[in-house]
C-alpha cells in the first residue's frame, strides 16, 4: 500500500513506520499515516487518553485483529478505556451463549484480549461518568462511541475526532492521531447557529428533542444552540447521544453553557453562520412523533442509553416511590460497573431487584443478537434507544419520559402524559 508522503513524522514515528518495534507498532502507524492522508492532516498530534470500540465484538475481523496485536506484544502508549461489549459478564442471560454461541464467544475473548493488552475494564458507553474516563479541557484524546466523543468535545473541551474501529486502538498504541478536524482550534468553530423558540423548558424530553434535531439538520456543520439557559450533564449527555445517532454531530455548542461557548461569537470565532435554524415547538413535536412507531402490546421498558447515572438513578428511585413493576413488563437499566458499584454501596440494587428493576452492566440493551426479555413494544426515555431499536430489533417503540416509563411499566400498558 502506497502510503501518504506529505505527513511528517519525528524520528520514533518514522521507525516505527519502518517496523523497528515489532509489526504491531508497524501496522497502527501505516493505518494512521493513511488516515492522515485521506483527511489532509500533515503531522500527528499526541493523545493523553483513549476511549475505544474495536473491543467490542462486531465480527471475526475485530477478533482476528486483537490476536494479532496479543500475539505481537503490543503495549498501549496511553490510559485507554473500554466501550460497552455485546455481553453482560455479571448478566449471562442477558445474550444466552446456548441463543448465539459464536457472538457470545467471540465477544468474551475480545473481553480477555483487550484486558490483557492493559485496558482499563469500564465497559461502559459513558466514560465521562468516572474520574479516570473524564479528559480534561484542551486536552487532545481518542473517542469512538459516539456520543462519548461529542460529550468530549462539547461538554468537557476535550478534543478529538471520531475515530473508527481498529484505527481507534492504533492510535492508542502509537498515543498519536492525525492533527485534522476537531482536534484543531478552526476545525471547532459553529458553522450552523440554532436558535430556541418554544413555550417551555420545562419538559423533561427536550434534551432529547433537541439533540435529534440538530442532528438532523446539522449534517456535517457544527451547531450552537441559542436560547437554552441551563443543562445538567445529564441533559447534555442527551443532547450527544441524540444528534450523534439521528445525524453525524461530533462536537455542538450552547451558548452560556458549553465551555467554548460563552458568546455565540466565541462558537463562530466571530465569523457569520452558515445556516441558521430557528426550533420552534412545532418542530419539536414532529421529532417527538418520529421516535415512536408501532402499536403493539407492552411488554419491556428500557433505561440507560447511554449508560445511566448516578444522579439518574436517583430519579428513577424517587419516580418508582416503592412500587413494583407489573408482571408482564421487563424492565431493564444498563449502567457502567462504577456506577453499579455505587447503587450496591447504597443497598439500591437490592432495593431496585426487589421492585422488579433489572440493573445489568457492560453492554446495552438495543445491540444484537436480541436481549433476553426487549420485544413487542418496548418504552424507553432514551432518543438514541428509540431511534436504533426498531431498525436493530424489528420491535416497536414509544418515547417518553422517564415519569412516563415508570407509570407506564407499573401500569403494564402505555402511558404518556
Amino acid at each position: 500500500m502506497k502510503l501518504n508522503t506529505d505527513v511528517k513524522l519525528n524520528a520514533e514515528e518514522q521507525a516505527w513506520l519502518d517496523g523497528r518495534s515489532g509489526a504491531a507498532m508497524e501496522l497502527a502507524m501505516r493505518m494512521l499515516v493513511a488516515a492522515a492522508g485521506a483527511t489532509g492532516a500533515t503531522e500527528f498530534v499526541p493523545v493523553e487518553m483513549a476511549h475505544i470500540n474495536s473491543c467490542h465484538y462486531s465480527g471475526q475481523l475485530s477478533l482476528d485483529f486483537a490476536e494479532f496485536l496479543l500475539s505481537n506484544q503490543a503495549a498501549l502508549a496511553v490510559p485507554t478505556h473500554t466501550n460497552a461489549s455485546l455481553i453482560s459478564c455479571t448478566s449471562p442471560d442477558l445474550r444466552p451463549v446456548a441463543m448465539s454461541p459464536t457472538e457470545v464467544a467471540g465477544a468474551t475473548r475480545l473481553m480477555e484480549i483487550y484486558e490483557q493488552l492493559g485496558c482499563s475494564q469500564m465497559w461502559s458507553c459513558a466514560p465521562y461518568q468516572q474520574d479516570d474516563g473524564r479528559p480534561t479541557f484542551g486536552q487532545h484524546v481518542i473517542g469512538s462511541e459516539s456520543n462519548a466523543v461529542s460529550f468530549f468535545n462539547s461538554v468537557l473541551g476535550a478534543r478529538t475526532n471520531k475515530y473508527g474501529d481498529l484505527l481507534d486502538v492504533a492510535g492508542a498504541i502509537t498515543g498519536r492521531v492525525p492533527l485534522t478536524g476537531l482536534h484543531s482550534d478552526a476545525g471547532r468553530l459553529a458553522t450552523h447557529l440554532f436558535r430556541l423558540d418554544i413555550d417551555t423548558l420545562d419538559d423533561p424530553t427536550l434534551p432529547h428533542l433537541l439533540g435529534v434535531v440538530l442532528g438532523e439538520q446539522a449534517g456535517s456543520n457544527i451547531p450552537v444552540l441559542d436560547g437554552l439557559a441551563t443543562a445538567d450533564e445529564d441533559s447534555l449527555k442527551a443532547i450527544a447521544a441524540a444528534g450523534a445517532t439521528s445525524g453525524a454531530v461530533e462536537m455542538f455548542h450552547v451558548v452560556g453553557v458549553t465551555p467554548e461557548a460563552d458568546t455565540i461569537e466565541d462558537a463562530t470565532g466571530g465569523r457569520t453562520p452558515q445556516h441558521e435554524t430557528v426550533i420552534d415547538t412545532q418542530m419539536l413535536r414532529d421529532a417527538r412523533k418520529r421516535l415512536s412507531r408501532g402499536n403493539s402490546t407492552l411488554r419491556s421498558v428500557c433505561l440507560g442509553t447511554p449508560h445511566y447515572s448516578e444522579r439518574e438513578f436517583e430519579r428513577l428511585r424517587l419516580s418508582l416511590a416503592g412500587r413494583t413493576v407489573h408482571e408482564r413488563i421487563s424492565f431493564l437499566v444498563t449502567t457502567s460497573r462504577a456506577t453499579f458499584a455505587v447503587l450496591q454501596l447504597r443497598g439500591w440494587d437490592d432495593e431496585f431487584s426487589s421492585l422488579g428493576v433489572r440493573i445489568v452492566t457492560d453492554t446495552c440493551s438495543y445491540y444484537t443478537p436480541h436481549a433476553t426479555g426487549v420485544e413487542s413494544l418496548v418504552m424507553t426515555d432514551s432518543a438514541k434507544w428509540a431511534y436504533y431499536a426498531p431498525g436493530i430489533l424489528d420491535v416497536d417503540v414509544r418515547f417518553g419520559s422517564l415519569t412516563d416509563c415508570v407509570e407506564s411499566a407499573i401500569a403494564g400498558e402505555v402511558i404518556v402524559t
